[in-house]
């Protein structure tokens, strides 16, 4: 389709400059401009409707009535609606829900919510001198960490410090309450690498990154390599160590019971405890004979 050689001068309604048109219905010089003027005639269109919502409602009016609607109580208090609604839900401003869409609010309510509000300036607490200490050898040594992590954390937490001879001190409340967690981890004496838990669990690498990041296991670098918590991890898996077993011997039987070896044999074997040899010693299974020789309840 061949286009209009046609060309009229105008000028643009938003920016004033003049341009050639191929239409003499054309109002913009660019889409810019209309783009530009459409959103001016949506502004001046929302404010022309607020304005007529508050000519609608004026405080003249508002200050004649006893009991408020929620848009009423915003109105005469200079606030928003979503502002009155938390005042309501805090229990600062007391109102009164009589439907399910209907809720009044009583102008003596409004007046009382101002009494003992009086704004008073918030006292600062004061500052309590820091007295106690670490130096960097002490923290690299208590909780087995390098030297540049120390001054990472201490610049990342903004931990207090201070430079006396030489040497850096560090607030020692504020570094035990951001290291803590290196002194859990140094009570884990058992741990899984990344290669271990793919083994074992038939997961993928980006799939043991995701397991421990959303079940926050306790882990611990070794240089290059990261270590997870076993505990923990197992644990989040659901695998439950089973309890370990405690035997008696027969001369621990008779001590504890009180009964004859022959006895002790006649009701294991009427409970079915479970016994293996160590040898040439008889061990049975402790929790089974102590519920087959427990005194009957009345």
């Amino acid at each position: 389709m061949s286009t209009s050689k046609f060309r009229v001068l105008r000028t643009c309604e938003f920016c004033g400059k003049e341009f050639y048109a191929q239409k003499v219905t054309t109002r913009f010089c660019s889409r810019r401009c209309n783009e530009l003027a459409y959103k001016q005639r949506r502004r001046q269109r929302q404010i022309i409707e607020a304005e007529a919502k508050v000519t609608q409602k004026p405080i003249e009016e508002v200050k004649k009535k006893e009991f408020l609607s929620l848009n009423d109580t915003a109105v005469l208090m200079g606030i928003s609606k979503r502002c009155v609604y938390d005042l309501i839900h805090a229990g600062v401003l007391q109102a009164f829900r009589l439907t399910s869409r209907l809720t009044i609010v009583r102008k003596a309510d409004i007046e009382k919510m101002f009494e003992g509000r009086v704004y008073t300036k918030k006292v600062k607490p004061e500052r309590k001198p820091i007295t106690e200490f670490y130096t960097t050898t002490e923290i690299k040594e208590k909780f087995g960490v390098s030297e540049s992590w120390v001054f990472k954390i201490g610049k990342e937490k903004n931990i207090p410090k201070i430079l006396h001879h030489g040497k850096t001190y560090w607030s020692k409340q504020h570094v035990e309450k951001h290291f803590a967690k290196h002194i859990e981890n140094n009570a884990i004496v058992e741990w899984y690498s990344v290669q271990d838990m793919m083994e074992k669990f038939n997961m993928t690498t980006s799939a043991v990154y995701c397991f421990v990041s959303k079940f926050n296991i306790p882990k611990k670098k070794i240089k290059t390599l990261v270590y997870y918590s076993k505990q923990h991890v197992d644990a989040a898996k659901g695998i439950n160590e089973p309890p370990k077993e405690e035997f008696y011997t027969m001369k621990e039987a008779v001590q504890h019971f009180g009964m004859t070896e022959d006895q002790i044999y006649k009701y294991a074997k009427k409970a079915k405890v479970s016994k293996h040899m160590e040898g040439r010693i008889v061990l049975m299974n402790k929790r089974e004979l102590d519920a087959a020789l427990a005194p009957p309840s009345i």
